[in-house]
């Protein structure tokens, strides 16, 4: 049996609209496609978890509508247990995504049923026998507290990417075993330092935090792991066709290479990699490799 992540977190279905570049304040521009894609930052990374090693139990909810219906088949259609996914009165989440010929995109949220995934419906037993849980910031700030304290309590080792920031900052570092920031997350966590240095980003956060990971985008990713420090460089694509789920698709795969038992250089190698394969190819979860792909 393959070691068990737990993830919690949102389920959203993706509008992804293209265009040339990315509209100003105020300027109307013509999108030149239009497409739907299953989402979320918390099913994305269960997604890569589960393509990458894991086994994965899912928790969160979706609405009682088509999008539900579909997401819910599409992860379990991935291996993923979602005995733990409620379907609740309502819509389903929706990210509205607008992305570049660069690659580069913009995204906004409904939270839909996310917003419903309350503490008083998590349970301890829903971390049973994790290895790792892992949580995001598109759920209530109360559950993802709560889901980090019953994930402790059942021994799993936690991981939060704070994404998006707002009321990471408000959760006790002693529940959080790693953290997984980009740039502006680390930014919004570390308000005196520079945003433009991210090695006082870094080191600031390592100061709170027992491991940090901080994300670089084409530049790599620096670390600071249980007292060693150091980097790693991006992987060189021909291509950036859309980068909307390369974060997700790092994290995920990072989880599930730590819960399989890789070293750490070896489960930062992976995701790195995995995060490549990812924005060479449109939409967030289609894009997410498996394992045979990345490693032959």
């Amino acid at each position: 049996m393959r070691a068990l992540v737990v993830v919690m977190g949102s389920v959203n279905l993706d509008q992804v609209q293209t265009v040339r570049e990315l509209p100003r304040p105020g300027e109307t521009v013509h999108g030149t496609s239009l497409a739907f894609h299953n989402g979320g930052k918390g099913a994305n990374q269960a997604v890569a978890a589960a393509r990458l090693g894991a086994d994965v139990r899912f928790i969160g909810a979706v609405g009682s509508d088509a999008a539900g219906e579909r997401l819910r088949s599409a992860l379990a259609d991935d291996g993923i247990d979602v005995t733990r996914l409620r379907t609740v009165t309502g819509p389903t989440g929706l990210a509205v995504i607008v992305v570049s010929d660069g690659g580069e995109n913009v995204i906004v949220l409904e939270a839909g049923a996310n917003a419903r995934v309350r503490a008083t419906d998590l349970a301890l037993d829903a971390f049973a026998g994790a290895e790792l849980a892992l949580f995001q910031m598109e759920l209530p700030l109360d559950t993802v507290r709560r889901g980090l304290e019953l994930a402790k309590s059942a021994g799993a080792l936690t991981v939060l990417n704070a994404a998006p920031p707002d009321g990471a900052a408000d959760l006790p570092p002693e529940l959080i075993d790693l953290l997984v920031v980009n740039e502006t997350e680390a930014a919004h966590l570390a308000p005196t330092v520079d945003p433009e240095d991210p090695q006082a980003l870094l080191a600031d956060l390592a100061t709170r935090y027992r491991s940090v990971v901080l994300t670089l985008g084409a530049a790599g990713v620096m670390w600071s792991y249980q007292g060693d420090t150091g980097s790693m460089p991006a992987q060189r694509v021909a291509e950036v066709v859309d980068t909307t789920g390369a974060g997700d698709t790092f994290t995920g795969a990072l989880v599930a290479r730590l819960a399989v038992g890789d070293s750490w250089l070896g489960a930062l190698e992976l995701a790195v990699a995995a995060a490549a394969y990812c924005v060479q190819r449109s939409g967030a979860q289609p894009s997410i490799p498996r394992l045979s792909a990345l490693t032959g």
